[in-house]
């Protein structure tokens, strides 16, 4: 645990003001001619399209019959991509749903499709058998804030059956009274008992539970404006209810905000259990269960780092690799890049999932796509079991 020690008093709206004045340009470039051959693997790693026809891909989840469903932004719309022949690439990519307001999070549970929007969680009954004519969706909760900054949500269902849903805060850097805000909640998958499971948690895109320890580890993305290398993102870990992981008072393992650092009082606060790049945007990510990977990879962590907007030099736009040791992230390394060439961005990676076959697909919204990536033994055969 780590306890906030106040910073000095400073007044940085004028500081702010000037950065505004000498951003770095912004990152150029489209992803829908992205050539795969610039992406950097480790060896035996391979990496393919799934389907380059999903507008806006951000967040992914899997039905136990296959379908693969993928929310949007401000596309507004949710698509399932369907592979019927269990070949590696897509068939068919179907809209489901259009006109919607950020429905970045989509959860899968009892042949229901749950997608969760800027406000409020929606069902889909039966949806497997009614892809082409969706039924008119239930409302799960509408009991969530409605500021559109950081509103886009990331919704799954963990292994206590509850449905958790995360809440980013509503500014770059503030102290919100609601509870709701800078937090990660939870509830029963009828929309009851909602509650707050983790506080101080700024803006994840990403969780996902550890497979042996069942408990919940997730990014969050660090502030801006106090320069290109501080603070970092995070990797965090919150094995009970009740956690507070530092948001708005501190930053990191050990910086204190200079703002909000002199309000934090006689709190405690969970340090990361890793500190990620500055302003990567850490989204998706996943703990590797599947049996194609080399054995080191099992149970190891799989970060989508959608790259950063405004730092000097662009840092981001890969896939990242952070791996345990005794049930604690012991490093953190570069596992697939190239999406950026120099200012030039030809993908950003949104969310990582881990397909039956082992494949480890990655979402790209700049690009429109889907890639998935497989693992072939020096041999030449595809696969090589993990015990």
């Amino acid at each position: 645990m780590t306890r906030i020690h106040a910073g000095p008093r400073r007044r940085p709206i004028f500081w702010f003001a000037l950065l505004f004045l000498f951003l770095p340009p912004p990152v150029q470039g489209g992803g829908a001619d992205l050539p795969l051959d610039q992406i950097k693997l480790p060896p035996g790693f391979r990496i393919e399209v799934y389907s380059d026809n999903v507008p806006g891909a951000r967040s992914m989840t899997l039905s136990p019959g296959g379908t693969l469903y993928v929310g949007t932004l401000n596309a507004g719309n949710v698509y399932a991509v369907v592979d019927r022949g269990k070949k590696g690439r897509a068939d068919e990519v179907i809209l489901i749903a259009s006109g919607m307001d950020l429905p970045n999070g989509v959860a899968f549970r009892d042949g229901a499709l749950y997608v969760a929007e800027a406000s409020r969680v929606l069902r889909y009954d039966g949806i497997e058998g009614r892809l082409k004519a969706p039924p008119k969706p239930a409302i799960v909760s509408d009991a969530f804030p409605r500021s559109p900054h950081h509103g886009w949500k990331v919704a799954r269902f963990g292994p206590d059956g509850y449905l958790y849903v995360s809440v980013g805060a509503p500014c770059n850097i503030c102290e919100e009274k609601d509870p709701r805000y800078a937090a990660i909640l939870r509830m029963k998958p009828d929309g009851t008992g909602m509650e707050v499971f983790a506080s101080g948690v700024r803006n994840s895109i990403g969780f996902d539970w550890h497979p042996e320890t069942k408990e919940l580890w997730f990014t969050d993305n660090g502030r801006d404006w106090l320069g290109d290398d501080r603070p970092p993102d995070e990797l965090n870990r919150a094995p009970r209810k009740g956690m507070h992981f530092g948001y708005p008072y501190l930053h990191g393992k050990d910086i204190p905000d200079p703002e909000y650092s002199r309000k934090a009082g006689r709190r405690v606060f969970t340090p990361p259990e890793k500190e990620l790049g500055p302003h990567v945007a850490s989204l998706g990510m996943r703990f590797y269960t599947g049996t194609i990977f080399p054995v080191e990879y099992k149970n190891q962590i799989f970060i989508a780092e959608h790259g950063s907007w405004n730092r000097t030099t662009p840092i981001g736009y890969r896939v990242t690799l952070v791996r345990l040791k005794d049930g604690r992230a012991a490093s953190y390394e570069v596992f697939a890049e190239g999406w950026l060439q120099g200012r030039n961005a030809r993908g950003r990676p949104v969310d990582v999932l881990v397909m039956p076959d082992g494949a480890l697909l990655v979402s790209d919204d700049k690009a429109g796509a889907i890639y998935r990536i497989r693992y072939e033994k020096p041999d030449g055969k595809k696969g090589g079991k993990t015990p």
